[in-house]
């Protein structure tokens, strides 16, 4: 008789292991050359629109290059990695996104910027969704919120690596050298990752052939202490039945997504405009370019700092009124930025202030989900919510240029008062429903 075990019982039952381990870590460094990578143009910025001789809103095309490739990356391999594997997948975004960037260090043109942030654009979006996937399958259950968390992180971290090293290099190495070393590290990362980063267990068990099982068995008995029986089989749980979208308007659930969706679609206006634009408009407002990408630094600090005690708060908060007192702050901050002038101290204690009141939204929002949907729908309701964000996120990163032409840096920032203001006005009409909310965080993403 043919033994069958579970890959995720397997897991569960088990100790962490330095396999585990060595995943998470390879998945987190991913992340944050991937966060580096996205963030590089926000660092050069004023350095680049010296260097073409463009006014602000000319470098508005480079911008969204980056967040149109990131979002047809997240579209697109996702399911490249469930047609080939997680493997080829993160291998081919980072490979992609690291010998884009590294071209970008030799183009002579703002047109070839363009085209060389979609390209870097289509694999810093592909590569979050997968490596959290690949993460999340090599974790048990209990803690897969937990490890998902900090894998994101690594997006801020890698910006917060950027902005250091673009405040303190820049002079020396000019925007060319930044784009060099978002190249050249993935890279190197990739030689690693072709040795060391192991396959889905749940992609492998899907296939059923001779040579899957033995690596199945091979990965397993690195993580599974106990003996096993000999030629077993593996099942994995079957891949939940997708709802449509019209789901997510029947039975008087019209009015939820409509708000969610206004939520997502305006805090990530707000979101993408800022965090994209804001070394610009600083130096705009007279800060030393040296000194601009420091603004960055703040913000992704403060985020990085906030977000594991806001993700351990929040099973037990009035999720609605969270999020309010934080579009509350991040309209102060705005206003509080628009009337700051040249009082470095105070921008960037603002500065840094947005990253909770701008971009803390990012992690409360996957709860409201929870809390406005049957937990039938939530995967399908999360999945649509996100890509409404991005549909902002390219507004906001497209727009920010235009904006500050226009209203010069006390117009941007009073603008980003806006998007917040009618992000919060969608809260008013969100009807929750009873849910049980552990393992949310890992199921939204």
């Amino acid at each position: 008789m043919n033994t069958k075990y579970s890959i995720p019982e397997l897991i569960n039952d088990a100790p962490l292991t330095s396999f585990q381990w060595r995943v998470f870590i390879l998945c987190f460094l991913v992340a944050i050359f991937d966060g580096f990578d996205t963030q590089a143009v926000a660092f050069t910025g004023p350095a680049l629109i010296q260097a073409f001789n463009l006014g602000p809103g000319a470098l508005a095309p480079v911008m969204t290059a980056g967040t149109i490739g990131m979002v047809l990356g997240a579209m697109s391999l996702g399911l490249v990695g469930d047609k080939i594997g997680r493997r080829p997948a993160i291998l081919g975004a980072v490979a992609l996104f690291g010998g884009a960037s590294l071209a970008t260090a030799f183009a002579t043109t703002t047109e070839q910027i363009f085209v060389l942030r979609f390209l870097a654009g289509l694999g810093m979006g592909g590569a979050t969704p997968v490596v959290l996937s690949l993460a999340a399958e090599y974790g048990p259950s209990n803690k897969r919120g937990t490890i998902m968390t900090t894998v994101l992180l690594g997006l801020p971290a890698g910006a917060i690596l950027g902005g250091l090293l673009a405040a303190k290099m820049l002079p020396v190495i000019g925007w060319q050298g930044i784009f060099a070393v978002g190249g050249l590290v993935p890279l190197a990362l990739l030689v690693i990752l072709a040795f060391a980063l192991p396959e889905s267990l749940y992609y492998m068990a899907g296939r059923k052939d001779k040579d899957n099982t033995a690596k199945i068995d091979r990965i397993i008995g690195k993580i599974v202490r106990r003996p096993l029986m000999a030629h077993a089989s593996y099942t994995v749980p079957e891949l939940e039945v997708k709802t449509s979208v019209t789901s997510l308007f029947a039975d008087g659930l019209a009015r939820n997504t409509i708000a969610i969706w206004t939520i997502y679609l305006f805090n990530w206006v707000a979101w993408f405009m800022f965090l994209s634009w804001l070394p610009t408009v600083l130096k705009a407002s007279g800060l030393p370019a040296t000194s601009a990408p420091m603004g960055t630094v703040a913000v992704n600090a403060v985020f990085v700092v906030c977000a594991i005690p806001l993700a351990t708060i929040l099973p037990k908060m009035n999720t609605r009124m969270l999020l309010l007192a934080l579009f509350i702050l991040g309209m102060l901050v705005s206003v509080g930025l628009a009337n700051s002038g040249t009082n470095w101290t105070w921008v960037f204690i603002l500065a840094g202030a947005a990253g909770l009141g701008i971009g803390g939204q990012q992690i409360v929002l996957n709860y409201m989900v929870a809390e406005a949907y049957p937990t039938a729908l939530r995967a399908t309701a999360t999945g649509w919510a996100i890509a409404l964000g991005r549909v902002g996120a390219i507004l906001g990163s497209a727009s920010g240029g235009w904006v500050l032409e226009q209203g010069g840096p006390s117009g941007f920032y009073m603008t980003l008062v806006l998007p917040l203001a009618i992000a919060a006005a969608g809260l008013a009409i969100i009807k929750t429903v009873a849910a049980n909310r552990s393992g949310t965080l890992a199921a939204a993403h």
